[in-house]
């Protein structure tokens, strides 16, 4: 229920069409020279340093952990902490995928090459608290259990579609899986790999999804797109805060990489 009224009041919000900055509080810096972050939904920071450096922060600053083993597996592609108990980091270059727990200890090593998967870009928490991938070399969205084994599988949807999508992410959400394409919008599917429908939303940066709401920007706009009602609500970024290298957004809160620093909003 918490979750329905924070979405509504942003859709709210966003239907109010502001210009201004009045709509969005400052709540909290956090500085550094961070090249990446996210935020779970417990509040807690995730900052990647740019000697790849992970280190964890509650929404105190206290720190809660840090992960430096980084000269194995290389550069990090992207950090899943949809379930803050266990933290998912891709490494795409080895086709690697690293799980931590809530301390940033390695509980996980997957190397997705002994199961002839090769071609990755996206990979997300499942449901079932294993982990979703697409394998661009067979065209299958597949579910991979904690050994790696594939648990389920789609048809290649070559079978389906005239373009398959290529996702840079994905998303679990009340019985749905969103496969997000920025050149073709979002394919969205139920847990058991039936294909429902695609949104063609495109060129959408710093997408998420929360519950039946799509979130994201698009030219310093922040959107929001129902899918059961079918409804788009736009807030206009403020020009203060338009410059920024990497947003996340959840219902009235938005955080912004910006100026060596992450500053948290709340709206």
């Amino acid at each position: 229920m918490k979750l329905f009224i924070t979405i509504f009041f942003l859709v709210a919000v966003c239907n109010t069409q502001a210009q201004d900055s009045s709509f969005f509080t400052p709540a909290k810096t956090v500085e550094g020279e961070f090249v990446d972050f996210t935020v779970d939904n417990l509040g807690n920071y995730y900052l990647l340093s740019k000697d790849n450096q992970l280190k964890k922060l509650n929404n105190r600053g206290d720190s809660m952990g840090v992960f430096n083993d980084v000269r194995r597996y290389g550069k990090l592609y992207s950090i899943d902490v949809t379930n803050p108990l266990k933290v998912l980091l891709y490494y795409k270059n080895f086709s690697t995928i690293v799980v931590l727990d809530r301390f940033l200890n390695i509980v996980n090593t997957l190397d997705l090459r002994k199961q002839n998967i090769f071609q990755v870009k996206a990979i997300a928490q499942s449901y079932d608290n294993n982990i979703w991938l697409y394998d661009e070399q067979n065209n299958k969205l597949k579910r991979i259990g904690e050994k790696g084994e594939v648990i389920f599988e789609t048809v290649d949807l070559r079978i389906i579609f005239d373009e398959v999508p290529s996702p840079t992410h994905i998303f679990d959400h009340d019985g749905f899986v969103y496969l997000y394409d920025p050149e073709k919008g979002f394919y969205v599917f139920d847990i058991y790999g039936s294909f429902k429908t695609k949104i063609s939303y495109k060129g959408l940066t710093d997408v998420t999804v929360f519950g039946k709401t799509i979130l994201g920007i698009e030219n310093k706009i922040i959107i929001a797109y129902t899918t059961g009602t079918l409804t788009e609500r736009r807030l206009p970024l403020p020009a203060g805060l338009a410059d920024y290298q990497k947003a996340i957004i959840q219902p009235g809160h938005l955080y912004l990489l910006q100026n060596n620093s992450i500053r948290h909003f709340t709206f």
